[in-house]
């Protein structure tokens, strides 16, 4: 692997000639994990202000649960936005200019009057902030791993369950003493480190150099040692064209070396690759003629409906049970396990080979069980082991559905950014209705908390439902291709490979005849 420095609009930038699968990877890691911490870990741990803002504010369940919701749906409806902005600008501006906006949102919030103020500071201002801070830092941290990436983005987003777990017990004690405005206004400026997270998050290129295979240089070797060789190369559209190579080339080919070779092996005919490239799309939409990414986005619409609603509503089911007492260790109990399941995930999909897509669908399923099985709770007991299984299976998914769309199941490393914008913004719809119908339930149900986890519960389950088509979907596109064309195809990507791997010695190139067959090929890709 061979590790270039470059500069970029000003930033300084990595070009490599491969995935790292390390070297800076590790601080974008760090970034990542402490980027989780004072975004999702605080986001998730503000159901701790949720009484406090219902008495000061006079509102009802469902009106404050609109501050997250609207929150979430800011966030993830302007994902897209994200992406432009991330392929325009680069990775660390965009993530820092996040990080400002969520701190001046929280801040704000503790000078609010009214409940429409939060709505503006904490919906708008800090869900667009989290939106610019988390999904570029997702983004950059995928593409400096590929071996290791389960694994790596298993252990990185465990940052907000320990956040979680530090937040809840910490930002309880901080209110009953300063207030909840003053905690607020303390959790605005400790989220202005977003932006040194962000600072660290140095892009990267990679420029792959296409080696031939091993068996074409011995092969190579092979035939320089002979002769009175000669090499017959068949042409689709011409027939057949009779190559030879004279003794006196031969002698001198013979005291080429390995390397030698291997560099008249690159010296072959320009790819497309080669020519000049078009700038890249800012946003590729090209991706929603995927039946895979669909199935995978109805899956994400569905799914987030059971995502954010335990953390906001596990500590009013524990008040409502009467153990009051331990309401709030209800949640720290969720994030720890969280961490086991997120770790437990990463261990598991870095196994090779193994199908990562199922894997994650058997920890949706379980999920969706789990929580349909709350509104069932009677007891401390029964409540703390539903929080902690909740817990271990909400890791395993919340790790996996998003780095799950850099697999080739469902579009790749190479389109994941344009993935990410346009999967994010269609999970928004779900993040806006998902809390504030489940606090409609809880009201028209008499302070019910048990009927928002059975919603959630549900949709968890159409969620899974759609997940399981997704490598069918691709099972059957790849199927669809006519026979006749997928024969073509292979024909003229192996006369294309046998005139690039002839070393220039042997064979008087014909560029026109090349491009040619790339692009015949290219058309039938």
């Amino acid at each position: 692997m061979t590790v270039f420095t470059g500069n970029a609009g000003g930033w300084t930038t990595n070009v490599y000639t491969k995935t790292p699968d390390g070297g800076w990877g590790w601080i974008t890691a760090i970034a990542f994990f402490f980027t989780e911490v004072l975004t999702y870990g605080i986001i998730k741990s503000f159901g701790v202000f949720f009484y406090d803002l219902m008495i000061y504010f006079d509102e009802s369940n469902s009106r404050v649960s609109w501050i997250l919701s609207i929150s979430m749906f800011i966030m993830m409806f302007t994902a897209p936005l994200s992406t432009i902005l991330s392929n325009h600008f680069g990775y660390r501006p965009v993530v820092m200019l996040g990080g400002l906006l969520v701190s001046l949102g929280m801040m704000a919030a503790s000078f609010a009057r009214t409940i429409v103020e939060m709505y503006i500071a904490v919906g708008l201002v800090s869900g667009i902030g989290l939106c610019l801070s988390f999904l570029p830092t997702v983004t950059v941290l995928s593409l400096y791993f590929e071996k290791y990436r389960s694994l790596v983005m298993a252990v990185a987003s465990t940052g907000e369950c320990f956040a979680i777990f530090m937040f809840a017990p910490a930002f309880t004690l901080l209110k009953n003493h300063l207030g909840w405005k003053n905690c607020l206004l303390i959790i605005g400026a400790l989220q202005l480190n977003i932006i040194v997270c962000g600072a660290l998050l140095r892009p990267l290129i990679i420029r792959r150099t296409e080696e031939p295979p091993i068996d074409v240089v011995m092969e190579t070797k092979y035939m320089l040692e002979n002769e009175e060789t000669r090499i017959s190369v068949d042409s689709v559209d011409s027939g057949v064209e009779s190559l030879s190579t004279s003794c006196d080339h031969l002698e001198q080919s013979k005291k080429c070396t390995k390397n030698d070779i291997h560099n008249e092996n690159l010296k072959t005919l320009p790819s497309k690759k080669q020519k000049p490239q078009h700038q890249p799309k800012l946003l590729d939409f090209s991706i929603l003629k995927n039946k895979s990414f669909i199935f995978y986005a109805l899956f994400g619409l569905f799914g987030t409906l059971g995502f954010f609603a335990p953390q906001l509503y596990v500590i009013p089911l524990s008040i409502s049970l009467g153990v009051d007492e331990w309401a709030a260790y209800m949640l720290s109990a969720m994030a720890i396990m969280e961490v086991f399941g997120r770790l437990s995930v990463g261990w598991i999909l870095n196994k090779q080979p193994i199908q990562k897509i199922y894997i994650e669908l058997i920890c949706v399923s379980l999920l969706s069980l789990v929580l349909l099985c709350f509104p069932f709770i009677k007891g401390f007991w029964s409540l703390v082991t539903c929080s902690m299984l909740c817990g271990f299976l909400f890791g395993t998914v919340a790790a996996t559905h998003i780095p799950m769309l850099a697999e080739d199941d469902v579009v790749g490393v190479e389109k994941m950014s344009s993935a990410v914008g346009i999967y994010i913004f269609i999970q928004s719809f779900s993040g806006l209705a998902g809390p504030p119908i489940g606090g409609w339930l809880v009201d028209i149900t008499g302070q019910n908390y048990g009927s928002a986890f059975f919603f959630c519960g549900i949709g968890m389950s159409l969620g899974a439902f759609f997940l399981a088509l997704v490598r069918p979907s691709k099972k059957w596109s790849c199927q669809r291709k006519h026979p006749l064309e997928t024969d073509k195809q292979e024909e003229l990507k192996q006369d294309l490979n046998i005139i690039q791997d002839v070393p220039e010695d042997f064979l008087e190139t014909d560029l026109k005849k090349s491009e040619s067959l790339q692009d015949q090929l290219q058309s039938l890709a």
